[in-house]
Formats: C-alpha cells, sequence, structure tokens
C-alpha cells in the first residue's frame, strides 16, 4: 500500500472538475502539464487563464522530499516558522554527507563515524515535525521519491535540482530552495512564474545500444544547458509510451541539465507496471478511474504546434548512442569516430580511467541489469577491465534486489567498487584524490547527470563525460573513450579478436522487489515531547538569526566580485568536503564564491579590497567590508546560478553583506532563491553594461524607494577616477516578493504572519 493514499486519492476526486473547469476557461485542449497546473492552485477551481512565462501563479504541492545536505538548512528555517507539525506530506533523506572511498560498507559507516550529529539533529526534527526519514543507506533521494512517493498527476517541490525526476511517473516535481520549501511545510502557497511548455514528440523506438539516457542527451544538444529555463518539457509519442518507467524518470532527472522547470510523460502502461511492481497497486486503480485527466488531450498530441510554444521531434529508430563532455551536459558527441575526431582537435585525454555507473538519474534495476550484462560479456569472453569501475544503487531495494538476483556479483567479479546507497561521486563525495588540485590531467565517463569542472573528484583537470550506463560498462572495459561497441573488436586475454553483443536486462526484476530493511523511519503522531539540541560550539550545525532588512538607502556599495563566464551554484558553494557546514551557515560561507573567476585577473578567489587596496580570498574580503558597514555587490555573466537548488549560495553572500547580484541573465532556482533571502537579484538591461562594472566601482541605488513590479531601477557607478556611469538593471519582483525584501526575507514575513 502506498503512502499517503488518502491524500492522492484527494488530489484524483479533484482532477475531473478542476481541469473539466480549466478546459472550459481556457477555451482549448490542455496538455499534461497544464493539466496538473490548474488541477494544482491555491485556490481551488481555475478562475482565470494564466499567461505563460508572464503570470505569477500560486500552487498547492502534494509533497515535499529533501535530501541532508539541503534538510539542515530547510529545517533550521522551519523550526523559526512556529508551527507545531508540517502542513503537506514531507520526507527527510540521507544520501549526500556519505563519501565514496573503499566500498559501501566502510563508506557508511565513516559517514555516521563523521556526520552522526548531522543525521540525528535531521532525524529528530523530522519526528518531532512529522516528517518521514530515510536513513543514511536507505537510497538516493530521487529513486526513493520514485519508488515510493511518486504518482501520476501529482505536484511536488524538493530541495534539490533533480526533484524532476518524479516526472518519469507522470507528476510536475520541481526542484526549489529550502525557503520555499519552508513556505509550504507551514502551510503557505508555493509561488512560480507559470512556465511555457516545450513539447518533445518521440517516434519510433529504442533498440540496440541506444538508452533513454541518450535521449535527454540529444535534446541537451538541441536545446542547450539553458534553452529550457521558464518551461516544463513533456515527452509525449509511441517512443514515450514504449519506455520503462525508470527510463522516463532518467530523462526527466536531466530536464535539470537544460534549465528546464521541470519535465513530464503522461500516464501510460509502463508506468501502471511500475506502480504495481512497487507495492502501490491502489495508486494505479485509483489513477487508472481517471487516466484520461493525467495524460495531454488528444488533440494536443495530434497537432502539438498549436498547443506547445516550441516542438522538437526526435526518432528513437534513427538515435545513436551519445557521449556528453567534458565540463558541459549540452555538448554531445557520438560514439566512435567523432569522438576520435573531437578529442584530437580539443585535446581531450582518450584514455578513460574511471567509469561510473549510478546517481539519482541511471541507479534503477533496469539500468544494473543492463549494465550488467556487458559486464557479464567481459566474463565469457575473458576481456581485462582496463578502466576501473564504480556502482551506486539508488536505494537499498535496489541493490537488494539486485544482489539476490546476481547482478552485483556480476561486477564484484571484475573488481568493481560498490558504493553505498547514495549520490558519492555524483555530488563531488569522492575521496578519489589526496590531492585533488594537482591531479593529473585525465577522462572519466559515468551515468551521472552533471559533469561541470571538480564536480566529481575535486580534480580541474578531470575530463567527464556523460553517458548510458551500459555504454558506460562498455567504454570501461575498452579503456577508450572512442570506443564504439557497435563496430569495434577488443582484443581478450587469449589474443582473439571479440566484439560486445547488445545490452539486454530487465524493466522490472522478474521475481519482484525484495529489501530486508529499507531505512524507513515513520515519525511519532506526537512529536511535541521530542528534543531538538544543537551545541553552542558544534561545527556542523548554528541556529539561525534573522536577517535584517537591507532598506532602501543602498549607497556606497562596493563591488565584491566580478564573475567571469559560467557561474554556478558549485562555483557560488561548492559541494564537496563543505557539504559537512551545510547546517552551520558562518561556516560554510568561508567558501563563498571561492570558484567564480574573477574578470580582473581571471583568478579563482583572489579579489580586491577597496578600503586597503590589497588582495585576498572572496569570503575574507567580504568578512572586511561587512565589518566595516559596508554593504557589496556581485555581477555576473548568463545563467547565472545555474546547476543545484543550492539556497546557501543565495543565504552565504546574504551573511557575508551582499545587498545585490546584477547579472546577464538568471537561473531559475537561484533568482527564487536571492529574492526569499531578501536580496536584490538583478539583470541588466543593456548586457553591454557588464562591460562598464570596475574593480573599483562604488554603487548607488537612486530610486530604491520607487521600488515596484515592471519598474526597472537606476543605479549609480562612480569608478575610482570620479567619472560616473548610470545602469538600467530589470527585475521580476512582484508585490508579495517587494515584502520579501522589505521584511528582510521571506522567512520573517512568515515568522510576522504567523505571529
Amino acid at each position: 500500500m502506498a503512502f499517503d493514499i488518502d491524500m492522492i486519492k484527494k488530489v484524483y476526486a479533484n482532477v475531473v472538475e478542476r481541469v473539466d473547469v480549466a478546459r472550459e476557461i481556457t477555451g482549448k485542449p490542455l496538455t499534461l502539464a497544464e493539466k496538473i497546473l490548474y488541477s494544482h492552485l491555491w485556490d481551488g477551481n481555475p478562475k482565470k487563464a494564466f499567461s505563460r512565462g508572464k503570470d505569477y501563479v500560486n500552487f498547492a504541492p502534494d509533497r515535499i522530499a529533501l535530501q541532508d545536505a539541503t534538510a539542515q538548512m530547510a529545517l533550521l528555517q522551519f523550526m523559526q516558522a512556529g508551527k507545531t507539525k508540517v502542513a503537506v506530506p514531507t520526507t527527510t533523506h540521507c544520501d549526500h554527507l556519505i563519501q565514496a572511498k573503499n566500498g559501501a560498507s566502510s563508506d557508511l559507516q565513516s559517514a555516521l563515524n563523521t556526520s552522526n550529529e548531522v543525521f540525528n539533529f535531521l532525524e529528530s526534527v523530522s519526528n518531532k515535525y512529522g516528517l518521514g526519514f530515510w536513513k543514511p543507506g536507505a537510497g538516493i533521494i530521487h529513486q526513493v521519491v520514485l519508488e515510493n512517493y511518486a504518482f501520476p498527476g501529482g505536484m511536488m517541490i524538493g530541495t534539490d535540482s533533480h526533484t524532476v525526476n518524479a516526472g518519469g511517473l507522470g507528476m510536475v516535481a520541481i526542484g526549489v530552495g529550502g525557503a520555499d520549501a519552508v513556505d509550504v511545510m507551514a502551510g503557505m502557497a508555493w509561488e512560480l512564474k507559470f512556465p511555457k511548455l516545450i513539447g518533445v514528440k518521440l517516434t519510433g523506438k529504442l533498440s540496440g545500444w541506444t538508452a533513454p539516457k541518450d535521449v535527454i542527451l540529444k535534446v541537451a544538444g538541441i536545446v542547450s544547458a539553458k534553452g529550457g529555463t521558464g518551461a516544463i518539457v513533456e515527452y509525449f509519442g509511441e517512443g514515450a509510451t514504449s519506455m520503462s518507467c525508470t527510463g522516463k524518470g532518467t530523462i526527466c532527472n536531466m530536464g535539470a541539465e537544460i534549465g528546464a522547470t521541470t519535465s513530464t510523460f503522461g500516464y501510460d502502461e509502463s508506468m501502471e507496471r511500475y506502480l504495481r511492481a512497487t507495492d502501490r497497486s491502489d495508486v494505479a486503480d485509483a489513477a487508472n478511474k481517471v487516466k484520461d485527466y493525467l495524460t495531454g488531450d488528444t488533440e494536443v498530441y495530434a497537432n502539438p504546434e498549436q498547443y506547445f510554444d516550441e516542438v522538437i521531434e526526435i526518432n528513437l529508430s534513427e538515435l545513436s548512442p551519445l557521449l556528453n563532455g567534458p565540463f558541459t551536459p549540452d555538448l554531445s558527441t557520438k560514439v566512435g569516430s567523432d569522438m576520435t575526431d573531437a578529442a584530437n582537435k580539443n585535446d581531450w585525454p582518450l584514455k578513460v580511467e574511471w567509469g561510473l555507473i549510478g546517481s539519482c538519474t541511471n541507479s534503477s534495476y533496469e539500468d544494473l541489469s543492463r549494465a550488467s550484462s556487458i559486464a557479464q560479456q567481459a566474463i565469457d569472453k575473458g576481456l581485462k577491465m582496463k578502466s576501473e569501475l564504480g556502482i551506486n544503487p539508488g536505494s537499498e531495494k535496489v541493490r537488494y534486489t539486485a544482489d539476490r538476483d546476481g547482478i552485483i556479483g556480476i561486477f564484484e567479479k571484475l573488481d568493481a567498487k560498490i558504493f553505498t546507497n547514495a549520490c558519492g561521486p555524483c555530488i563531488g563525495q569522492w575521496a578519489r584524490y589526496e590531492d585533488p588540485k594537482n591531479a593529473p590531467k585525465n577522462s572519466i565517463i559515468h551515468s551521472f547527470n552533471r559533469n561541470f569542472a571538480k564536480r566529481a573528484d575535486g580534480n580541474p583537470n578531470t575530463h567527464a563525460f556523460v553517458a548510458s550506463p551500459e555504454m558506460v560498462a562498455a567504454v570501461a572495459i575498452a579503456g577508450r573513450l572512442d570506443f564504439n561497441p557497435i563496430t569495434d573488436k577488443l582484443i581478450n586475454e587469449n589474443g582473439e579478436e571479440v566484439m560486445l553483443d547488445e545490452p539486454t536486462g530487465w524493466e522490472l526484476p522478474p521475481k519482484g522487489f525484495e529489501v530486508k530493511d529499507d531505512g524507513y523511519l515513520a515519525p511519532e503522531e506526537d512529536g511535541s515531547h521530542v528534543q531538538i539540541a544543537v551545541k553552542n560550539d558544534s561545527e556542523r550545525l548554528q541556529l539561525l538569526e534573522p536577517f535584517t532588512p537591507l532598506g532602501n538607502d543602498l549607497t556606497g556599495i562596493k563591488l565584491l566580485i566580478k564573475a567571469h563566464g559560467k557561474c554556478t551554484t558549485d562555483h557560488i558553494s561548492m559541494a564537496g568536503p563543505w557539504l559537512r557546514y551545510r547546517g552551520h551557515l558562518d561556516n560554510i560561507s568561508n567558501n563563498c564564491l571561492i570558484g567564480a573567476v574573477n574578470a580582473f585577473g581571471m583568478k579563482t578567489n583572489f579579489v580586491k579590497n577597496q578600503l586597503t587596496g590589497e588582495f585576498g580570498g572572496v569570503p575574507d574580503t567580504a568578512r572586511a567590508y561587512k565589518a566595516a558597514g559596508i554593504k557589496t555587490i556581485v555581477v555576473g555573466d548568463h545563467n547565472y546560478g545555474e546547476g543545484s537548488s543550492r539556497e546557501h549560495a543565495a543565504m552565504e553572500p546574504r551573511h557575508l553583506g551582499v545587498a545585490a547580484v546584477i547579472v546577464k541573465s538568471f537561473a531559475r532556482i537561484h533568482e527564487t532563491n536571492l529574492k526569499k533571502q531578501g536580496m536584490l537579484g538583478l539583470t541588466f538591461a543593456n548586457e553591454a553594461d557588464y562591460d562598464l562594472i570596475q574593480e573599483d566601482d562604488t554603487f548607488n541605488f537612486v530610486d530604491l524607494n520607487e521600488f515596484a513590479p515592471n519598474k526597472p531601477l537606476n543605479i549609480e557607478v562612480v569608478h575610482a577616477d570620479g567619472s560616473k556611469d548610470t545602469i538600467v538593471v530589470n527585475h521580476t519582483y512582484n508585490e508579495g516578493q517587494i515584502e520579501w525584501y522589505n521584511e528582510g526575507s521571506a522567512l520573517n514575513l512568515i515568522k510576522k504572519e504567523n505571529a
């Protein structure tokens, strides 16, 4: 039986009327995304048609998921909101704080030894406020959500950008900052600009070496890393219904890499099969009663150009296996000779040192079974592994079942490292090097979603390429980036030429899923007696103090850093070893913007202190300004804040005295996070004004007292020689968000309203 079945049945009880009303109001057939959005309005039945990309809308999500790295700050904030229990079903998942090094058992014990204070805090807060708690080792948040909580037609938010994975089970699932989650946990509406819609029509059928992973790698190559910003991507067509539910999850998961708000598929037989296989026949039965309301209308899919803002068509029968990378997830290269040419042209190392299979993107039973079919061939055909191999199962349920069925044993015969059911290398939790900064240039291949510089192992010289699990296995066996298993032969230990056969696998385990201890702890019905203790001298946890409103008199502001080029949330607030401080705002602020490249000097973590004329690290310089009572400003390029939903990337600058961030364009989640923390997130009205900003500049906001929706602001930029420029900046603040700014943060407003 499913978790929260009564809540799911309530959603289905409302969906028919609300979607019918939405069709009448809009005067047209609806996409799946529109059906879910209109059936989850905060005010109930739709009363007007919303303009895509323009109207801000209040929604009522069905549930929330938190992962341990972001849950710390989210729950620290929720503790300040004056509530006794979360308002919607919420879960906490401990998957980020486990470092991959020696193998599952050893690594899990090491995490328990080093992060027990944090795990105990999360467990006790969850118990007190009514959250379900998934212990360390239980699995990766998004795989666990897909197995237990996702349901067709639902809406959820999560404090991780890959929350979108649940779109594989027909949800609108969106990654948000912790402050957004706190709003909903506290019983308030969740606000989102009504998304644009991108339709992806899939024709044909996957076969041979081509996998669902290749679909999203192809889409990323077409759309680019920011082309999906502000849009929901909806997949449909015969190719969509022919894919497994977990394959759909893989595609939705990596939609975060094109900046999409989320991605989703309509309810179909593969989803029903998955629901029944994961002990949720009650959900499948309920969904079947309203199944026409859990997918796009027939007219929409027949004439998609009339109903989507953009339509992409991909013939799966013609799709080739792809490798995307390095350093960006949207650079696609076909396997084989195309990769040979690209690698030689760009000086990418062709030798592959590691193959890594797993992460929230590709760690299902199907993924492991197809990869193991390639691994078994290496054993049967006498091939010796040329690269090292690492495996991260998605959940204890997947791991236990795969172990029972001999899949894990196949990898172990090839001396693969079986890591904990956790994120591990995908988020930089990989102890590959003693000194990653001085590690050599090399290539790795993985089935993860992100491959930014330093992402997996901290080494800026690691060239990471993204591929399907079966292709990762094949390339790891061959040890060469340009190996094409469709055409290329390998020499086995007997000197014989052999070829790898096409991968095979199971959509679902033939003998069903099985697990002894899935790692779930239910909260007490009444947690009022639960005590939560945070030590004053803790390095890991720190109770929050409310941010002070910045006010309307922002003058004499100094430039902290002008970031050059790509500046992701990894650059603003690094993961890896810094994960240990995710619950301690002051300590983690020591990584603030240390990965950003300063446009003046083109170095990282090296900026000028205008008070002394000396150069130093970004956090130290920011603290010096703050101690002097001077606020600062950050300037950035396009898609600033791309990456995970990491609210620390907004809270750290706020804590260190940054009042405004001015960029050419924002990634959606990060812009919202800045607003939530009471800061100014602004964009250049004229992008060329980015070039006007000089190293010794001082900024004066001349009309902030007139801060209003749709009204640009003017900033006087005073240069060191006394000359001045006035730049115009745009913003997307509405009345409610301006109130966040005026109160100092969204949380301050929640506390005020609860009081």
